[in-house]
């Protein structure tokens, strides 16, 4: 049974992850820290399918992400604006062993990058850090995951298993995709 090999900071310190998953690249990348002691962490994932559309269900598509990934994403309700714009809040219901809660904000789009950023600004998260944005970008046969955080005590552990669920949501929404085509 072949190993896929993830690495974190660096290539010289290698963890093995789950021989099925498609290789990500990790890095955990620690900005100079303020008094905030602000984080952040990347991942960047193989897609085959086409960036533009990609992007395209994380931007003004997100109401199939439920069914396309459900046993992930049980719904999404925009609460404020249309969903797609900076500004606009949305809340998500997720299952991460249990159904949650997260309302975020969308405060960056960039059609050029293929990109979106969010903050969570209420729900599950908000109760472990102080600030938490996500940003997605999309490449030529990758997309990238960024995740900046404020932890709200130092016992909080860096939130590998969030970016690690926004991969695997990013691996279904590729199959399907490439299956739609």
């Amino acid at each position: 049974m072949d190993q896929v090999q993830v690495y974190f900071n660096d290539s010289s310190q290698y963890k093995e992850a789950r021989p099925e998953a498609p290789l990500h690249d990790y890095q955990q990348v620690y900005p100079k820290l303020t008094m905030a002691q602000l984080h952040k962490l990347e991942l960047e994932t193989r897609i085959s399918s086409s960036p533009a559309k990609f992007f395209e269900v994380y931007h003004n598509k997100s109401y199939l992400m439920p069914r396309i990934c459900p046993d992930k994403l049980q719904s999404i309700e925009v609460l404020q604006g249309d969903g797609k714009s900076v500004g606009s809040i949305r809340l998500w219901t997720y299952v991460m062993g249990v159904p949650v809660i997260a309302k975020d904000k969308i405060v960056g789009v960039d059609e050029a990058k293929k990109s979106i950023a969010f903050e969570i600004i209420d729900g599950e998260v908000t109760k472990y850090f102080k600030r938490f944005k996500a940003t997605l970008e999309g490449g030529v046969d990758r997309v990238k995951w960024s995740v900046e955080y404020e932890k709200a005590s130092e016992e909080v552990p860096h939130p590998h298993s969030h970016l690690q669920f926004l991969a695997a949501m990013a691996i279904e929404i590729d199959a399907y995709l490439i299956k739609a085509n």
